[in-house]
């Protein structure tokens, strides 16, 4: 299991005053309300914000307020792309964002969906499109959307994508050129080595997934740097999980520190790391603004008593699943195929605790795994009796969780 404590000399390296202007605010899950009833805020859910029934509507004064709240603060960084919000998220940028602040007063974030591109064409159009929707002449950073190993040799490097993209970085129209990333170390590794244009990567990074099974964010950091590629990191909190932990791990938190929120806790994990450039907020009010805002102003990177809190907080999330179970180590390679039981329990528990289990980064990883070893779409992967290593049979247990996570993936 991860020894946090260990990490307190990469810690202690952090500029503070370097830190401070690291958050960005991610335009992905904006206040919502009833298009019929303004009055009537809904929960920021992305479920709202990809209904296309015309029943919800972002509600743009608040982004308002909260993008001028953002930039009074000290902040730059703004994080959108093509299909946020059912394909909204940049118009807002373009209403909440460019056209009422200067343009060197922000960098802007967006992204090529690689998942939506079948064909060539597609990249110059939607590049073009974006570029119009936003308002700008050029993109800040600039993202190949959540590359991941069907993808890859399929579709992105056959169509030039990477090359496109190269090419309107040489133009001026892209300052840095990076993307977005839901896969194995390996893979990153391999995408690194046969692009050395690229200028970042933006990866899942959270102290709960620092070795976690699937997204392990420890290794693809390391491979990151290893490049010598600068991190943007997504879902530090883990798509709002680690702001309301546990009421006995927020205990521990409180003992040590008492000023700080449970979400300043993951947040200042992700920023005080060596290389992250941007880390990413999914903001959805003025207060969450202003939470932020308070300790990113004021940074103090975590210190090694605060990295042993979170050796026990880990478990004690884990623990809060409907599993129960803090360390999945007696499922590893209990599989004959090569089925990464232990993973595949670990992230349906890990979906589970999430606000929005559906739309959880799990579930972005376990159709990785498959794709790699062959299984068939819609195909068990569970062939035969599991048993662990305590000698329990747990084959009913993993069908669950698999079928769970096959149904959800995306």
């Amino acid at each position: 299991m991860t020894d946090f404590g260990a990490m307190e000399p990469l810690f202690a390296k952090a500029d503070a005053a370097a830190v401070r202007r690291k958050l960005g605010f991610g335009m992905m899950r904006l206040p919502m309300m009833e298009a019929a009833n303004p009055a009537h805020v809904v929960p920021a859910n992305r479920a709202y914000g990809f209904d296309t029934s015309g029943k919800y509507a972002i509600n743009v004064e608040e982004v308002c307020r909260m993008v001028d709240k953002f930039i009074d603060s000290g902040f730059t960084y703004f994080d959108t792309s093509y299909v946020y919000l059912g394909g909204r998220s940049e118009s807002v940028v373009h209403d909440a964002l460019v056209k009422r602040h200067p343009r060197d007063s922000y960098t802007l974030a967006t992204k090529l969906p690689t998942f939506a591109i079948t064909e060539k064409a597609q990249v110059p159009q939607i590049f073009e499109e974006q570029l119009k929707k936003c308002g700008v002449d050029y993109f800040d950073y600039y993202l190949l959307h959540n590359i991941q190993n069907h993808l890859y040799d399929k579709y992105i490097t056959p169509l030039g994508e990477f090359e496109y993209a190269k090419a309107q970085k040489d133009a001026g129209r892209i300052r840095n050129l990076g993307f977005s990333f839901h896969d194995s170390p390996e893979l990153l590794d391999r995408i690194l080595t046969e692009h050395p244009e690229v200028d970042f990567v933006q990866i899942a990074l959270s102290y709960y997934d620092w070795d976690s099974y699937f997204v392990r964010s420890r290794r693809c950091y390391e491979v990151i740097r290893k490049h010598g590629k600068n991190v943007v990191v997504m879902q530090p909190v883990k798509g709002g999980t680690l702001a309301n932990i546990p009421a006995n791990a927020e205990q521990l938190m409180k003992e040590v520190n008492p000023a700080m929120s449970p979400a300043s806790w993951a947040i200042r994990f992700a920023a005080g790391l060596p290389g992250v450039i941007a880390v990413l907020s999914g903001m959805s009010s003025i207060e969450q603004m202003e939470d932020n805002a308070s300790y990113m102003q004021e940074f103090k990177p975590l210190t090694k008593k605060e990295l042993e809190v979170l050796n026990k907080v880990v478990p004690m999330l884990k623990e809060s699943g409907p599993l129960h179970i803090a360390d999945y180590s007696k499922y590893e390679g209990i599989s004959p195929d090569g089925m990464p039981v232990a993973g595949v329990l670990d992230a349906y528990n890990s979906c589970q605790i999430q606000p929005d289990p559906t739309f959880s980064a799990e579930n972005n990883y376990y159709k990785t795994f498959r794709f790699a070893a062959k299984i068939p779409e819609g195909e068990s992967w569970v062939k035969g009796q599991l048993v662990d290593k305590d000698g329990n049979d747990v084959t009913d247990m993993v069908k669950k969780a698999e079928s769970w996570l096959m149904e959800n993936t995306f």
